[in-house]
């Protein structure tokens, strides 16, 4: 749960640093609104850079963006619909637009909803304690980026085989950065590293994505009410079907729990890695989609509120990488009646978001879906952060031909079928469900009672999503006292 206890002496501490560097926090109401920000600090941005590490980007941790690299304002949730020509259905699939965020990536928002919650009662110390980010990723990237926006030091530690580009931009932002062994499922791993740490340090504070409820409510609140809005401009009255989102820490697909609220009848649909079966066999295995799909169950997951299991075959991502990412790629879509405005677009898919497109091509085959039907995802960040990836697989396939772009768009993406795909019934969710206890009751120390509250109690959830407005409470009390010293 989501502890807002104060820590008097901490939080003292903590506005006193935050008057120091010049820190204003902005409220989840201002993320979710952008125009309930003041007007001083939207003239402040006109000067600053989207990726730029100055504490006013704090304001740009929302899915409004302008999507320009300095100066932009806010409008409309960045989203892109995808045509029939390219994902060969004819159901609508909408996505969010991770992107255009700091940092290249939504995540910043994750570690948003983990770090301040702490830093405005007093409990994390930015004076005594380092952020410790254990990740796969973008998670750690997004939480270097956030404590050095509010002044704090970070520790990241990250699987050693994880992409150059994250570790390269993690240089310049974070005090540490601890390599573990292995890939994207090798989480154990790291966070058998944040046992060591906590056992040899007195100084750290622990920052997990897999079970910091921060994560989860940001994208309940934010992200849900982004989708929301993008529905609302889009649907005409009509009701989405669907939700797919993969899930690595289990923080994005959170927004579903808000959406099911306003359209009970849809689907919230979870997807991992085919090399990595957990939740559609128990199954276990290393795979390449960088961000999803870890060999366990986030203790942050709702499963009682998720509707179906699709896996997708890692080597199909990256295959479509290529056809969406080289002259060759393009050519043949284009040849296929794609636009121009389409193939522009596509590199603002990184690894994940084009297994979030599989999974939203793979259900709408499965309900055999029409124009009238509705399929949200969200594309987490962009190929901008993949380029090394690109390079090594010239490197070991040889260049992507023409030859090679027909075989990819009709095997990797028009040749999907409805195959590792499981609707889940009551006795299917409870059995993932249960997969929790491995993880987090025998290896994580987490307490049995609140395990089996996740399943039984109908408040549970609804005490971490009604946390949004004491959090915003402190936030403005919080700045009202940076700037009474």
């Amino acid at each position: 749960m989501i502890n807002l206890t104060k820590n008097e002496i901490s939080l003292k501490e903590s506005i006193q640093r935050a008057k120091e560097r010049n820190i204003i926090i902005p409220t989840f109401a201002q993320q979710k609104n952008p125009a309930l920000i003041p007007n001083e600090i939207k003239d402040e941005l006109k000067e600053i850079g989207l990726w730029d590490v100055h504490p006013r980007n704090l304001f740009r941790i929302t899915w409004k963006n302008e999507p320009v690299a300095k100066g932009g304002g806010y409008s409309k949730p960045n989203y892109i619909e995808l045509p029939p020509e390219l994902t060969g259905v004819e159901a609508r699939i909408i996505a969010l637009i991770g992107k255009f965020f700091p940092t290249g990536a939504h995540k910043v928002g994750a570690t948003f909803g983990c770090l301040v919650p702490q830093l405005i009662t007093g409990q994390f110390n930015p004076v005594k304690h380092k952020a410790v980010w254990p990740s796969t990723g973008n998670y750690c990237r997004g939480g270097a980026y956030d404590a050095t926006l509010l002044a704090c030091e970070s520790i990241a530690i990250l699987p050693e085989e994880m992409s150059a580009e994250r570790f390269e931009w993690l240089q310049t932002v974070a005090g540490e950065i601890i390599k573990t062994p292995g890939s994207e499922s090798n989480v154990k791993e790291i966070f058998d590293k944040v046992w060591e740490l906590r056992k040899t340090r007195d100084n750290i504070f622990v920052f997990n994505q897999f079970d910091e409820f921060g994560n989860y409510l940001w994208h309940y609140d934010v992200t849900g009410n982004a989708m929301k809005e993008v529905l609302e401009t889009e649907l005409e009255g009509k009701k989405p079907h669907g939700l797919v989102l993969t899930t690595g820490s289990a923080g994005t697909i959170a927004c579903g729990d808000f959406l099911k609220e306003i359209y009970p009848r849809m689907n919230i649909v979870a997807g991992e890695a085919l090399q990595c079966p957990t939740m559609l066999l128990n199954g276990y295995g290393a795979h390449t989609i960088e961000g999803i799909g870890d060999k366990h169950i986030p203790w942050i997951h709702n499963v009682k509120n998720t509707d179906m299991v699709i896996a997708i075959d890692d080597k199909d991502t990256q295959q479509i990488m290529r056809l969406f990412n080289e002259p060759a790629g393009h050519k043949y879509l284009r040849d296929r009646g794609v636009s121009d405005e389409i193939i522009n677009q596509l590199h603002l898919l990184g690894i994940s978001s084009i297994a979030n497109m599989l999974m939203a091509i793979k259900y709408a085959k499965y309900f055999e879906l029409t124009s009238e039907d509705v399929v949200l995802t969200v594309y987490t960040d962009s190929m901008e952060l993949y380029q090394s990836r690109l390079v090594e697989m010239n490197e070991h396939q040889g260049t992507f031909t023409s030859d090679d772009a027909i075989r990819s768009f009709h095997s990797n993406l028009a040749g999907q079928k409805t195959d590792n795909m499981l609707e889940l019934n009551y006795i299917q969710r409870k059995r993932i469900h249960h997969l929790k206890y491995y993880t987090w009751i025998e290896q994580q120390a987490r307490d049995l009672d609140e395990l089996n509250a996740q399943w039984y109690d109908p408040n549970y959830w609804k005490s971490i999503q009604d946390s949004v407005g004491p959090i915003d409470e402190l936030i403005i009390d919080f700045n009202q006292k940076v700037e009474q010293i």
